[in-house]
């Protein structure tokens, strides 16, 4: 599934000249936390969010830079932060360098990009058009319309099995030679030792996404200070 698949394309979209009131007024409106900024053509040139809102107005309590600092700070930086914090209009405090994904971006890739840059919503770009936008909502959405994994109840429990050690493999967080996963019915059961209940929790998890398994029993002991074989 790729970003076109969970876009919103009827947007909330902004223009540069647009004050600020109006602007925080339509947002409110929507209920939503930012928009896009878009020029006369169409084509993107920033962001408006809640957080530049708020930063232009807390930016109303800072202390004026006494003229001795300010000869050691760099002037566009002030004359930026300035702007930020009197700006009138959408383009003077909205947030540029916009982070952007195409219609093919997978989802997966998406929501790291919104987790990693700590954004709650990233324009969807065709060429040098933006066509949608995906949010921390859309992926929600998508998270919950998921339907269960399908062949669950054909899986034997050797398919299961071999599934689940592949799975293991894959995860350096597991100690592979420590935990033994036993495969019955349908119910996968860890013996062995763990060492926290993060991992025991990691491997319930892990052992609930393999098609077919019906339940999920965790009976690891905490793992030894001294284990055999190990210096």
């Amino acid at each position: 599934m790729n970003a076109a698949d969970i876009m919103t394309s009827s947007l909330l979209t902004l223009t540069p000249e647009m004050s600020v009131g109006q602007a925080a007024e339509m947002l409110a409106a929507r209920g939503v936390s930012g928009a896009p900024v878009l020029d006369a053509e169409g084509r993107l040139l920033g962001m408006l969010t809640e957080g530049d809102l708020i930063r232009r107005l807390a930016a109303a309590r800072d202390e004026p830079i006494s003229w001795f600092l300010g000869l050691f700070a760099a002037a566009p930086a002030q004359a930026d932060h300035y702007a930020r914090s009197h700006g009138r209009r959408v383009r003077d405090i909205m947030t540029t360098g916009v982070e952007t994904v195409t219609e093919a971006t997978p989802v997966a890739e998406v929501a790291a990009l919104l987790e990693r840059r700590r954004i709650r919503r990233v324009p969807v770009m065709r060429q040098d058009r933006m066509v949608g936008v995906v949010s921390r909502a859309d992926l929600v959405r998508k998270s919950l319309s998921e339907p269960p994994a399908s062949g669950s109840e054909d899986a034997t429990d050797r398919e299961i099995a071999s599934a689940l050690r592949r799975a293991m493999r894959e995860q350096p967080w597991i100690d592979a030679y420590w935990v033994f996963p036993q495969v019955r019915d349908g119910v996968v059961t860890f013996n062995g030792f763990c060492r926290s209940e993060e991992v025991q929790r990691g491997l319930r998890v892990l052992a609930e996404a393999i098609p077919g398994v019906r339940e999920v029993k965790v009976a690891t002991a905490p793992t030894p200070r001294f284990r055999i074989g190990t210096p």
